[in-house]
This record gives C-alpha cells, structure tokens and sequence, in this order.
C-alpha cells in the first residue's frame, strides 16, 4: 500500500500549461500549497527552456510579505521573473515556505547560456488573469495563472 501512496503523492506533486490567446498559462500541483506554488516556478521556467537543462548551481533567495494567495503567487512569480532578467539566469529548482507573515523561497539556477538553454520565448510578467490558488476535490493545491511572454 505505501507504493500507491508514493505513486498518488507524486502525482499531485507536478505542472503543466495551459492553452490561453497569445499568451501561456501555467499551473502547478501539490500536496500542499507551497509545493502547487514550487511547481508553478517550474512550470515558469518551462516556458522558457527545458527545467531539467538548468543546473543547480547558484542560490538566490527571496522573501515576501504574506498577502492573499492569489497575490502572493503573481508576487512569487514575477520575483522570479525579475531575478532571472536582473542575474541573467535561469532557474530549475525551487523551494517554497509559507508562514503567517512571510514566504520564504530560494530558487536554484546558473547563468542563461543560450546554447545549453536554447531559450524560446522571454516571460515578461506572471498576470492576473486564470488565477487561481485552491485545494481541490482530491486535497491537491492548485496554483496557476497566465503569463505574458
């Protein structure tokens, strides 16, 4: 029985995207809420290139002020989104604590080589638009919103 319970925590522990107009929708899930918006900051760097491509080589933290859910996930994002345009990096790794006053995240990337990287698109900014941060039916965090590229 452990092995099902692995299998479903993993399962609610992943991201996609999503279609929308112009621009791209991503979506995160987890178990719990930090993990939804974790999976989100890959969905993020999906857009851009292939997570798995990006080594783990610097840290960068960020902290934020706890707002509503919604707001503090556009707020995650775009932090990331700033850090990658003002380092020049890309990040594949994310870990996200979440406290009554205070989200506390470090991100994990190197500098952007296009050629290892081989970047599509450039995200400009995580919007409001399709946000939605929520525990669904199953229990599993759900975290997502479209971002413009």
């Amino acid at each position: 029985m452990q092995g099902l319970e692995l299998v479903r925590e993993k399962q609610k522990h992943r991201w996609e995207h999503f279609e929308h107009r112009a621009d791209i929708g991503i979506r995160g899930f987890g178990a719990t809420k930090e993990q939804a918006f974790e999976q989100a900051a890959v969905a993020l760097t999906a857009v851009i290139t292939e997570p798995e491509k990006v080594d783990p080589q610097q840290e960068v933290k960020i902290t934020l002020r706890i707002c509503e859910d919604e707001t503090l996930l556009v707020d995650w994002l775009n932090s990331l989104v700033y850090e990658m345009a003002t380092r020049k990096m890309l990040f594949g790794r994310f870990e996200v604590h979440i406290d009554k006053q205070h989200l506390n995240a470090a991100a994990w990337g190197e500098k952007t080589d296009v050629k290892k990287h081989q970047p599509t698109v450039e995200v400009k900014a995580a919007t409001y638009t399709a946000l939605t941060v929520r525990q669904a039916h199953d229990q599993t965090w759900v975290a997502q919103c479209v971002v413009d590229v």
